[in-house]
C-alpha cells in the first residue's frame, strides 16, 4: 500500500501535468504564455483529484475501452462537481461550455469528456506507473521533505488566491466564449465544407 506521502506527490505530479496541459491549450490559443488554472503556482489540483479518482476506482480496469467510458464517467462528474462548488463559493464561473457541442448546463462537455476518458486511459496504462515507479525510488527522508514543500506551497497559495480573489483570474471564460460564437458565426466554415465535400465524394 502506498503511504500518504506517495498519495500526495502522485496527487502534485498530476496537477502538475494538468497544468501544464491547460497552460500549453491556452498559449498557443492566445499565442502568449499564459499562466492557467486556479492557483497562481504551477498546479491544477482538479487534474490531481480527478487522476487519483481514477486510479482508485478505475485502476483495476483492464479493458481500454471500458476504461475509456469509465473515466469520462467519473472526470466529468468530478468536472460538474467542482464547477458547481466554486459557483456556489465564490458566485463566478471558472469555466463555461455554454455552446460546446454535448454540454451540461454548460459544466461539462462532449469533448472534454473524450479528452478525459483518453487521458484516463494513458493515466492508468502509462503515466502512473511511471510515477508511482519514481516516487518509490525516492528515498523515505526526501519524500517526507517533497510532501512538506509542495503542502505547503499549495496550502500558502490556495490561501492567497482565496485572498485575493479577483475577475481577472477569470479572462479565459470570455474567451472561450468568443472562441465558441466564432466558431459559430463561420471562422471554421471553410474548413467544414471542404471536410463534407471530401465525405460526398
Amino acid at each position: 500500500m502506498m503511504s500518504f506521502c506517495r498519495y500526495f506527490l502522485c496527487f502534485a505530479v498530476f496537477s502538475f501535468i494538468g497544468w501544464a496541459y491547460e497552460t500549453v491549450y491556452y498559449s498557443i490559443q492566445q499565442r502568449k504564455f499564459v499562466n492557467s488554472g486556479f492557483l497562481s503556482t504551477c498546479f491544477c489540483p482538479i487534474y490531481g483529484m480527478g487522476a487519483m479518482l481514477d486510479l482508485i476506482l478505475l485502476g483495476w480496469i483492464e479493458n481500454p475501452l471500458i476504461l475509456f467510458f469509465a473515466g469520462m464517467v467519473v472526470t466529468c462528474s468530478l468536472e460538474y462537481f467542482v464547477s458547481w462548488l466554486l459557483e456556489t463559493l465564490f458566485h463566478k464561473r471558472w469555466w463555461d461550455y455554454t455552446g460546446w457541442p454535448g454540454n451540461i448546463n454548460g459544466r461539462v462537455c462532449l469533448i472534454g469528456g473524450i479528452a478525459f476518458g483518453t487521458f484516463t486511459v494513458a493515466l492508468i496504462k502509462l503515466i502512473a506507473p511511471v510515477t508511482i515507479d519514481m516516487i518509490d525510488s525516492v528515498s523515505l527522508p526526501a519524500l517526507h521533505i517533497m510532501t512538506c514543500v509542495i503542502a505547503f506551497v499549495m496550502i500558502a497559495d490556495t490561501v492567497k488566491t482565496v485572498k485575493c480573489m479577483d475577475s481577472s483570474k477569470l479572462w479565459y471564460v470570455e474567451k472561450q466564449a468568443e472562441f465558441m460564437n466564432e466558431l459559430r458565426n463561420g471562422r471554421c466554415v471553410g474548413l467544414v465544407k471542404k471536410i463534407k465535400d471530401t465525405f460526398r465524394r
